[in-house]
């Protein structure tokens, strides 16, 4: 393995190793734009420069590779002079549209302006007037002029993507990032190129002009859009939640995360959330009527269940899905086991596409813990199907039916027709974290904490346990399945 030294630190790095990698690993910075660790190597920024003892010139540190007794300055004055340069190159024809740019304040060229550049601008040409506000495709939004072209998008669409949608088009100041003509970026991966923009150029329809993010607050969690666990970090603020990014884990989803992914906070915000429960009171025809607080609804459920499990335990019946973390399904099926209820049904989504999987990140199980749902399932010995419920409760009605119910609603396509089977289930105890006006027509609503608002654990389709953590709460009535659990426990057994 080669030892090499840079700024004075000594490391050992595998062979073929690039300079700018090394560097990485001892968390010695080095100015960059269009290097990418995922990326091929395109060396067009010129910025990465660094300087080597007994070589007459600086090269460019993501195409040299560490050579043994290499020593390596990368910040001397020739080196930081070079960099300046450089920048003021990149920055001839950007517009100032800082002010306006959705990628202030966390723009490289900003920073590298504050610690490269700080200089008076020489150049008294005009700049090159581009097209603005072009749009890429469905979630993506150009602009031209402050594109450096850094070719990351490019290289991305080609190589992770494999659609190949983007190009440079024209020669000189005039070249341009596009499409090809009839192609617009609509993958399921398009945002992952406004992630490594390291400018302005590419924004996101979604958050475009939403939110300054200096005004945002992050926490990381994992995302629970499907049963890859891609993780992520989540932007806030008191308003709510704003967007969700991918955060780097080689052994699941490395950098990246498909668009679908990114729209999972959405039905965590207040607008779509159930925020107290709603009981139908059948005294006045079935009017939804809202405001009781959860811990007495919880004393009403757990009085009705007792009476029913003491006439009839096969009277009462469980539905479960698996957007819920192993602690708070644990819990639950651990009460009603012990209750000596049998009846569990594992209501899955999504069947004609469950196994499905596009190459890269993006599952057709849109839940987070499938698997740790059937390791509970199996704990408990339970096999129960959604489909068999449908036929028991055909057969024989049941009394009062729990639903540990999906969060995310739109990744059960076949939510209306098992909303009508569940009315056929007696005495309905829905627990939801979203509200909607289809669920009226059940006994009770019980408001559910979503997956940014609780801890636990999730397992991916690998059967990689990996932890949440509440980040921020978003609906103060609502309570985890655990919560809810023990609120039963109290008044059941």
């Amino acid at each position: 393995m080669p030892k090499i030294t840079i700024n004075g630190k000594s490391i050992e790095v595998a062979a073929g190793t690039s300079i700018i990698q090394a560097a990485q690993d001892l968390n010695i910075p080095i100015a960059h734009y269009c290097w990418h660790e995922a990326l091929s190597v395109a060396g067009a920024c010129r910025m990465c420069m660094v300087e080597v003892e007994k070589n007459p010139k600086l090269q460019i540190a993501c195409n040299t590779q560490c050579a043994d007794g290499m020593v390596i300055h990368t910040d001397s004055p020739r080196v930081k002079e070079t960099v300046k340069w450089a920048l003021d190159f990149h920055l001839i024809n950007h517009p100032l549209d800082c002010p306006i740019c959705d990628q202030a304040g966390e723009c490289k060229l900003q920073d590298y302006y504050m610690a490269y550049g700080l200089y008076t601008p020489e150049m008294n040409q005009p700049k090159m007037k581009k097209d603005k506000a072009v749009s890429l495709g469905e979630r993506v939004v150009l602009d031209q002029e402050r594109c450096i072209l850094c070719s990351r998008c490019v290289r991305f669409t080609s190589e992770v993507s494999k659609t190949h949608e983007l190009g440079i088009f024209n020669r000189g100041d005039r070249s341009v990032i596009g499409t090809f003509e009839n192609r617009p970026m609509n993958n399921n991966y398009s945002v992952n190129t406004v992630d490594i923009c390291p400018v302005g150029a590419l924004t996101s329809k979604d958050f475009r002009f939403k939110q300054r993010v200096w005004f945002l607050k992050d926490f990381e969690t994992i995302c629970n859009g499907c049963s890859t666990g891609c993780n992520v970090t989540v932007s806030y603020n008191q308003n709510g939640i704003f967007r969700v990014r991918p955060r780097f884990n080689k052994d699941v989803n490395g950098h990246w995360m498909c668009d679908e992914g990114r729209d999972v906070y959405k039905h965590t915000n207040l607008e779509f959330r159930l925020e107290s429960v709603v009981e139908r009171n059948d005294e006045l025809g079935g009017v939804p009527v809202s405001g009781k607080p959860v811990p007495l609804a919880i004393q009403e459920i757990s009085k009705t269940l007792k009476n029913v499990i003491g006439k009839s335990v096969d009277s009462v019946a469980v539905v479960l899905t698996a957007q819920y973390t192993v602690e708070e399904l644990d819990s639950f099926v651990e009460v009603f086991s012990k209750a000596g209820v049998k009846n569990f049904f594992y209501w899955q989504n999504n069947e004609e596409n469950f196994d499905s999987f596009d190459g890269l990140l993006l599952r057709g199980d849109k839940n987070p813990n499938t698997i740790g749902l059937k390791k509970i399932l199996d704990k408990y010995k339970l096999k129960g199907h959604f489909k068999d419920f449908e036929k028991t409760a055909t057969t024989s009605p049941f009394k009062i039916t729990l639903v540990a119910a999906p969060e995310n609603q739109s990744v059960y396509p076949d939510l209306e027709k098992c909303i009508s089977a569940l009315s056929k289930g007696g005495e309905v105890v829905y627990l939801t974290s979203c509200s909607n006006p289809k669920f009226n027509k059940f006994k009770w609503q019980i408001p559910m904490k979503s997956f940014v608002e609780k801890s636990g654990t999730f397992v991916n389709h690998k059967g990689l346990e990996q932890k949440i953590t509440a980040g921020l709460t978003i609906s103060k009535n609502a309570v985890t399945l655990s919560e809810f659990a023990k609120g039963l426990k109290e008044g059941l057994l």
